[in-house]
């Protein structure tokens, strides 16, 4: 197989847009170690400064960061998990079995993709309230187990990535449904299915709008919703809140960082076979 080399071209482009991507990343760890009156003035600073470790645990503290940060950890384990599991089950009878209305129910289940999740507030709201399920967890998790994103995406994967004569031969050996999806559809599955547990839990950790809506920072918080409450006040101090922002991205860095080559692994193989 013939190897391209990359030239001094591509090498610029790729450190510009590193440096564009990191920058947002090193402003907020440089406001954070910053005091806010040294944030209002102009020029702004562009190098970091002693204030770093009292901000941060103003930001802990204030926020009830450690409680955040457990809670959003459950959520977005759990919310991907059951999202990577469901996904994968729908994308193979999406993919591979033959049932009447299949073709209706994919577009039906695309075409949510296209409603505006606005529009399920108030519905959801109320069918929360009437569970007695505010400022509880189970109300940020169970709406969001399962979406038509990852349902089309593991579809798409699976209709190149398992062919249908393991299936067959899985079934002429005697295997029940749970084997063949244990032992043949979950093993063909496995980079597509790290790509979106992945993708899930960054989407489900950032998710602010129906948290914000479903918990209260004194309850229940995620980490999105206890930064809302760095924000209050009538001079709020912008340096904690970059701080509280910093404390709730570390996490995220940290597992990117374990499992940053397994996610780059299934993203190429996906793009392989698709």
């Amino acid at each position: 197989m013939r190897s391209l080399r990359a030239g001094r071209f591509t090498y610029v482009v790729l450190a510009l847009f590193t440096a564009g991507s990191l920058f947002p990343l090193v402003w907020t760890a440089i406001a954070a170690s910053r005091s806010n009156t040294r944030l209002a003035q102009t020029p702004p600073p562009f190098w970091f400064g002693g204030n770093l470790g009292r901000n941060l645990h103003v930001a802990w503290t204030d926020a009830n960061m450690g409680t955040a940060l457990l809670n959003t950890v459950i959520v977005a384990g759990t919310v991907a998990a059951g999202t990577v599991f469901f996904s994968t089950l729908a994308g193979f009878a999406f993919a591979k079995l033959r049932f009447r209305g299949s073709r209706p129910l994919l577009a039906l289940v695309i075409g949510t993709m296209l409603i505006p999740p606005q529009l399920s507030v108030v519905p959801l709201y109320m069918l929360i309230a009437e569970l007695s399920w505010t400022d509880r967890l189970q109300a940020v998790i169970l709406p969001t187990l399962v979406g038509a994103f990852g349902v089309f995406f593991m579809r798409q994967y699976l209709v190149h990535a398992l062919p249908m004569e393991l299936v067959e031969a899985a079934r002429t050996d005697g295997a029940s449904s749970l084997r063949v999806l244990w032992h043949v559809v979950f093993p063909a599955a496995r980079p597509a299915m790290a790509v979106l547990g992945m993708l899930t839990f960054v989407m489900a950790w950032n998710d602010f709008f129906w948290p914000v809506v479903a918990l209260t920072q004194n309850g229940s918080p995620t980490v999105q919703v206890a930064l809302t409450g760095l924000g209050r006040g009538y001079v709020p101090d912008q340096s904690v809140i970059m701080a509280g922002a910093l404390l709730g991205t570390l996490p995220l860095l940290l597992v990117f960082l374990v499992f940053g080559r397994q996610i780059v692994g299934g993203i190429m193989q996906g793009a392989v076979k698709g």
